[in-house]
């Protein structure tokens, strides 16, 4: 994990790779539950004789899924202990490259791709983040995901 002192610091880093996450597991019973609070029930989610004999052999991730453990894995890559919010800027250049199968494991890898000091004591972060999947020659996702820190006063 890398740690920063203060939002002031993460401009100076700008180009680094930050680390990666612990590997975590994707179990079907979390891939029931984002099921569930989303509404999207399609047989490739589901742990069926479909999903089995489709073309994953098995049940896979709901693509955002994947997008919505990045919080959680980012959280051990990157800490700013000098910040008292973090809000979400959004994400650019989303992409999905492979699907991943329930039970699988999954970490983050992130860099900094950019730093620049906003309004209101708040730094806006760029991180460059693959999200990879544990004996796969395929990431699952890259994605530019935006942060904004805000300075403790």
């Amino acid at each position: 994990m890398r740690v920063f002192a203060h939002p002031d610091e993460l401009e100076g880093a700008v180009g680094a790779r930050l680390g990666e996450s612990s590997w975590h597991e994707v179990p079907q019973h979390r891939i029931d539950l984002f099921a569930e609070a989303t509404g999207d029930r399609q047989w490739i989610h589901q742990d069926c004789p479909e999903a089995h004999d489709g073309p994953f052999g098995g049940p896979v991730a709901h693509g955002y899924l994947t997008v919505a453990l990045l919080p959680e894995l980012l959280a051990e890559v990157i800490r700013v202990d000098g910040a008292d919010m973090l809000l979400n800027g959004g994400m650019d250049r989303l992409r999905f490259h492979a699907p991943v199968r329930a039970g699988a494991l999954v970490r983050a890898v992130a860099d900094l791709a950019s730093a620049r000091t906003r309004a209101r004591g708040f730094t806006e972060i760029v991180l460059a983040v693959t999200l990879e999947i544990e004996g796969s020659r395929s990431s699952a996702l890259t994605a530019q995901v935006r942060t904004l820190v805000h300075a403790r006063s």
